[in-house]
This record gives structure tokens, sequence and C-alpha cells, in this order.
């Protein structure tokens, strides 16, 4: 039998299903579609800053002592004793040979016995020009013996001064047959060995010293580099140094070496064959680390540069058409920008032209970008300034952390 009522009560049931099922599909749809949806890809990302920057040049150069002295025999002899060890150091005026002394001392006596007997005769004529005196007063003798006495006077004195001077010289070579440091520095190894003749027609070398305490660095740069900055200067772009130039240096292993230098002068003449102008730098040497024929790189600041920006060396992407760089905006879109690149500072480059302070700069993920993707940007992280973090990039290292 019809119930009526029956039938309107299921009418409703089925009425509210239908509004249920069609109520939720929007909401079901919704999640279908954030799950088809793939994330975002992130980017590590460094802001461009603008800072003051020290211009800094790296050549080429190589270490000089301050002074060298090579030690000569200055008379002949035998070489009886070296009283020094290789490869220490000495004090000016300490000995360092000696040379046999006996016929040095030998020439020393008849210079001696020389200079008694010049004396002697000098006084013999000297007595007699006295007595010559009173006689051509009484005319007891003629004016030309008179003369002849005094002329004779005068030739024994000066040989008295002759063999005096004689008696010196000898004294002199006698106290060379101990060879002594001309200066204070370090020694080499002696070039002679005892029981050697030295000095026979020629000033023998017997040893070098070299003053290693401060030492020299000579270095060249490119007279148009030179020109170039100082046209940056004259135009404004670029602060000239008004202090002493800092100079660094970085030896032969890769380390930099711990004492600063000053900059002491830059050679006025440009060499013809290179182009090049030498410059030369002064450094302590305490350790005595550096040594003379070393070659080292040099770091000198020139000038500074004002408000310059600077992004990650590895931000830029070199190609056929210069330099460029990735930028992400604040609402995370990828563009293409061409930039000028000066020079370098570090790890990072200095842009010229192309860049403003406070761009979002890609520095890891170039290789999977593209202009107007979207991305998410996170900060990069610079690990070459904590040596001791991962090697792993920032965008794994935000992944583990979520």
């Amino acid at each position: 039998m019809y119930n009526r009522s029956s039938f309107i009560k299921y009418l409703a049931i089925l009425s509210l299903v239908s509004l249920s099922s069609c109520g939720n599909k929007p909401e079901a749809n919704a999640a279908k579609t954030a799950q088809q949806t793939p994330p975002l890809l992130e980017v590590a990302v460094s802001q461009a800053k603008a800072q003051n920057i020290n211009v800094t040049s790296e050549l080429a150069g190589r270490i000089e002592a301050k002074k060298i002295a090579q030690v000569r025999a200055r008379v002949s002899g035998i070489v009886l004793k070296q009283v020094f060890k290789e490869g220490s150091d000495v004090k000016a005026g300490s000995v360092l040979f000696y040379i046999d002394p006996l016929q040095m001392q030998a020439n020393l006596n008849s210079a001696k016995a020389n200079t008694a007997k010049a004396q002697a005769n000098f006084e013999v004529v000297n007595l007699k020009l006295k007595r010559y005196k009173g006689l051509i007063e009484s005319n007891a003798i003629s004016q030309q013996e008179y003369e002849n006495i005094a002329a004779s006077q005068k030739q024994a004195s000066a040989e008295v001064e002759a063999a005096k001077a004689a008696q010196d010289t000898a004294n002199l070579n006698l106290s060379y047959a101990k060879v002594t440091a001309p200066i204070s520095g370090r020694i080499g190894k002696a070039q002679v060995t005892e029981g050697a003749l030295v000095g026979q027609g020629e000033a023998s070398l017997m040893a070098t010293i070299q003053q290693i305490y401060p030492i020299y660095v000579s270095f060249t740069q490119s007279s148009t580099d030179s020109l170039k900055l100082q046209k940056l200067i004259k135009d404004g772009k670029l602060n000239s140094l008004s202090d002493v130039h800092k100079v660094s240096l970085i030896l032969s292993d890769g380390s930099a070496y711990e004492e600063k230098g000053k900059l002491l002068f830059s050679d006025i003449t440009v060499d013809a064959s290179t182009g090049n102008i030498t410059l030369r730098a002064e450094f302590n040497n305490p350790n005595k680390v550096l040594l003379p024929g070393m070659y080292v790189r040099v770091v000198i600041e020139q000038a500074v540069n004002q408000n310059a920006i600077t992004v990650p060396q590895q931000a830029v992407i070199r190609g056929g058409q210069g330099a460029s760089i990735m930028v992400v905006d604040n609402t995370g879109k990828v563009s293409a920008r061409t930039v000028k690149t000066g020079y370098s500072n570090g790890n990072s480059w200095v842009i010229s032209d192309g860049l403003k302070e406070g761009e979002q700069v890609i520095v890891e993920g170039l290789q999977k970008v593209k202009p107007n993707m979207q991305v998410k940007p996170v900060p990069w992280v610079d690990n070459t300034l904590n040596p001791g973090s991962p090697s792993s990039s920032p965008n794994e290292t935000n992944k583990n952390k979520q």
C-alpha cells in the first residue's frame, strides 16, 4: 500500500546526500590539484652588497737581500783558518778567516826600518841646514850652497813622509790578514778552504754575506695597468690611498706570509723590453722565512673603490656575449641580467654596471633555472668562511632540516 509520508521522507534524504556530495567535490578537486602541482625549485641567493673595497693588485715578485757583501781577500797569502759556521749569522767586524801574516809582518818591519832611516837622514840634513844658515849670514858660504842644502832638507822631509806612508800601508796589509765581516747578516758557504792561496793577482772571493732582516721584495707591474689605475683615480671612480700602501705576500706553497710590508718606491722608468715598472717593498723577516731568490706573489693595495657592488664569483656566468647573472625579484620570478665585471675581491666579483644594491642574485642552482621561471629563494651560505662546515649546498641543508 502506498505510503505518501514515507515517500516524501525518502526524497528529502536523497536531496541531502546529493547536496553533500556536490559540496565536497571542490575540496576534493583542490586537494587533487595540490598533489599534482610540483613544489617550487629552491635556489640559493645572495644579496648584492655595496661596500668600500681596497683595490688590490696581485703581482709576481722575488725576494732580495737588503744588503749583499762579498768577502774578498785584500792581500795574498795562505788561508790558515776559517772561524765561522756556514749559514750562520755574523756581526760586522767579526773575524771570518785568518791568512798567514808572516809576509805582511816582514813587510811592516822593513817599512819601519825605512822610516827610521829616512828620519835619521832628515835630522842630519836639518842640522846641516841650521849651520849653513849662520854661515850665509856672515858670507862664509855662497848663496848657491845654502840653497842646495835647503832643497836637500825638503827632500829628506818628503822621504820621511813616504816612509811613514809605506809603513801605514804595511800595517794595513797586516790587518787584512784577519778577514772580517763588512756587514751584519747571514753568511753563505765558504768559497775557499784552509791551505788555499788567495789574493794572488786578484781579490779572491772567500764568502758572501746577505742582510735578510729586514728584507726587500722587488716586483713589476704593467705600465698599462698603472695608467688605467691613475685614470680611474683622476676621474673620481676610485679614491687614492693617502697613507702608506699596504703590501702582503703569498708564498710559493700558497700560504700567506704573516708580516705586512710597506712600499718603498716605484721606479721612474719603464723597462723598454717588457713595458713594466719595477716596485720595491720592505718586509720584516724575524723568523728568516723569506730567503733571497724566492719567488712570491705580492698583493698591494693601491686605491679604494667606494660603494662597490659585489657578488660571489660563482654567480657570474661567462659566455660569448660577456658576463651575465640570474636575478630573482620579490615575487620569485627569475630574469637574466647582462653585467660588466671589474676586478676580483677575494671570492667576489665587483660589478661595475648592470646590478643594484639589494637585488637577489642566484649563486647555486643556476643549471636548473630559466628566465621567467618561478623559484623559491633561500639564503646562500658561503662555506669558504666556515672551512669546517659541510660541503653540501644550502638547498640540501634546508631540505634536511625540513
